[in-house]
């Protein structure tokens, strides 16, 4: 992104202050807190987007055409997913308590309003820093789009950013925290250098036609846009054949996602030689989202997946509200159209 272009009109109806969708995420305020200070501290201010923006395109899962409206919301809004194609049209706040664990993606579900395979979009928002969005989803499940965060980022900038003004909620790390699986584990530690980070070390047991990699990211808008937005979702030719042969996703072609074959990407061709470590990262910040605060520390994933970046989100969502309870969503937020 280009930096320092100039500041826009005020609105008021949205507590913020207008930037033009090339400005630099980062800028807000910032907390004096040192080292012995609380972990969560007012960072940034919150953000949302200028205008609503959209993505359409098709669910890996069910085959169905997907349309994903995206919306700005006030301060302390959070993200907002709404099932616009039922008649209620309930609502699910984008947390961790909403939680579903799931096989190959991650779920939201509270009462009728279900939502499949969101972390793509919530890492697309986090990368952005965008804080509050209303989001109205015609399906269940999101797009598959190219199985990476790209087009949801696209749209985003071009919608523009909203610098609002309320304090971003921040949880600076001042203790080691992990989980594990008899298959992995995922580690967050404190960030001496006030910079996060996130790692993942992907590696197979036996014979596979994914190397060993490992794929770092020191997080800003501009690296998450050229690093991790553009990775996308891999398989390996045996797990796509077992797919099918389940009928599940048999719609999805080699070009909707990387297939990985004895011989490398089968009719497609790699974006980063590291790219599947790469969209491990984009599964990491996007299903950390969920503890709905800004994250400051350093994140390492060895073989992790969505169940246990779920869980660490859940330690990271307790940690903060322990510290400094998170805003909590008003009425007359829920009911932004």
């Amino acid at each position: 992104m280009d930096r320092g272009l100039s500041l826009h009109s005020n609105h008021s109806d949205l507590g913020c202050r207008e930037y033009s969708k090339h400005t630099r995420l980062s800028q807000g305020c910032e907390s004096g807190h040192g080292r012995g200070g609380r972990s969560v501290t007012p960072s940034r201010n919150e953000h949302t987007i200028a205008v609503s923006c959209e993505v359409r395109g098709r669910g890996y899962w069910s085959g169905r055409d997907v349309r994903v409206v995206m919306h700005p919301a006030p301060v302390g809004t959070g993200i907002q997913l709404v099932r616009s194609d039922l008649p209620s049209k309930p609502m699910c706040q984008a947390s961790v308590e909403k939680r579903n664990d799931a096989n190959l993606r991650t779920i939201l579900h509270d009462g009728d309003a279900r939502f499949e395979m969101i972390e793509h979009l919530m890492a697309a928002l986090v990368g952005l820093e965008i804080d509050n969005c209303l989001v109205e989803i015609d399906a269940e499940e999101l797009p598959g789009l190219d199985g990476s965060a790209a087009a949801f980022v696209a749209a985003l900038r071009t919608a523009g950013l909203i610098i609002q003004s309320q304090p971003k909620r921040r949880l600076t790390l001042r203790e080691r925290i992990y989980v594990e699986s008899p298959a992995g584990w995922i580690e967050a530690t404190p960030a001496e250098d006030g910079h996060t980070s996130y790692e993942y070390r992907l590696s197979f047991d036996g014979p596979s036609p994914i190397f060993d990699q490992t794929f770092t990211l020191r997080m800003t808008p501009e690296r998450f846009i050229r690093d991790v937005a553009p990775a996308r979702t891999f398989v390996t030719e045996a797990q796509a054949q077992s797919l099918r042969k389940q009928g599940v996703a048999s719609h999805v072609t080699n070009q909707d996602l990387l297939v990985i074959g004895e011989h490398g990407p089968i009719e497609n061709t790699l974006r980063f030689r590291d790219e599947c470590a790469r969209h491990k990262v984009l599964d990491l910040i996007g299903d950390l989202a969920l503890a709905n605060v800004e994250l400051v520390g350093n994140f390492v994933s060895y073989r992790g997946g969505h169940n246990l970046n779920g869980r660490m989100a859940q330690r990271l969502a307790e940690l903060a509200a322990s510290q400094i309870p998170l805003t909590h969503i008003s009425q007359s937020h829920r009911n932004v159209a």
